[in-house]
């Protein structure tokens, strides 16, 4: 398994300084959010974008993937009665595949709770359906440009339309695409009812991406959650791709979260 980390931690850091300090802190890869770059991804250049790769290159990392692939975007809804917003979410959706190949990712995270929760009137079977024609295009170009999307279950208080892992299983088994996944954030995972290693284990074959967090948002170790028994599960199901560290409070500060956050993951992965 590989480290990495998501870039937004490191507020007001240039994305170099934040590379250097990733890799000296022992992190094998970084995860970039596309809105710290730019509010649309399409304003970033392809110019910007191979610079992106370059620094990643320089600092000695891997650059993961992309994740809050929708923050800051207008507009945009997959479960919106209106086929032309869908229409636009699923071309916008095709925009990330290209820039998370560009930069040199290879998984496009997709949680977007608030772009897919169940609107007004909308039914979770019409949901569904509308959701599943929004990743269509965008399914068939990740697998042109070698990139996995890996659909997100999120707790039941962010969303209200795909909550569990087995429901995100069913999800995107539709397209029958080994370039659509699931991802499984330790958070979310906190919300069901089922303990963590069993479902890992009974996602292993749908598993592409993990985020390492805690129930109190911040990162691992900086909570209740014990991470030796994830590991393990991890480790049971033959589990060899990136553990990302993903934060939602940084009171800590960038320096303190990430190094606290690899100390505590190399510990419990030991």
């Amino acid at each position: 398994m590989k480290f990495a980390i998501c870039n937004e931690i490191f507020q007001n850091w240039t994305l170099e300084d934040a590379m250097t300090f990733v890799r000296k802190a022992g992190y094998d890869a970084i995860e970039i959010a596309p809105f710290t770059l730019a509010k649309n991804v399409n304003d970033i250049s392809e110019t910007e974008r191979q610079r992106i790769r370059s620094l990643a290159r320089n600092a000695g990392l891997e650059i993961s993937g992309i994740h809050w692939v929708l923050v800051q975007t207008e507009g945009l809804h997959l479960t919106a009665p209106d086929q032309a917003i869908r229409d636009r979410t699923s071309k916008y959706f095709c925009d990330l595949v290209n820039f998370c190949a560009d930069i040199g990712g290879r998984f496009m995270v997709v949680g977007s709770p608030k772009q897919r929760n169940l609107l007004e009137g909308v039914s979770h079977t019409q949901a569904w359906s509308w959701a599943t024609e929004v990743f269509r295009a965008p399914v068939a170009l990740a697998e042109k440009r070698g990139v996995t999307i890996c659909f997100e279950p999120l707790a039941p208080s962010e969303t209200n339309f795909i909550n569990t892992a087995e429901e995100a299983i069913r999800f995107t088994k539709q397209l029958a695409s080994a370039h659509f996944k699931i991802i499984l954030d330790v958070k979310a995972m906190c919300s069901e009812a089922k303990p963590i290693p069993q479902i890992i284990q009974e996602s292993a074959s749908h598993l592409a991406y993990f985020h390492a967090n805690d129930q109190n948002l911040k990162g691992p170790g900086f909570g209740e959650v014990d991470f030796k028994p994830i590991a393990a599960a991890l480790k049971d199901v033959g589990y060899d791709g990136f553990v990302s560290v993903e934060v939602f409070k940084f009171e800590e500060g960038p320096e303190v979260i990430a190094t606290q956050s690899i100390q505590y993951l190399k510990t419990s992965f030991a």
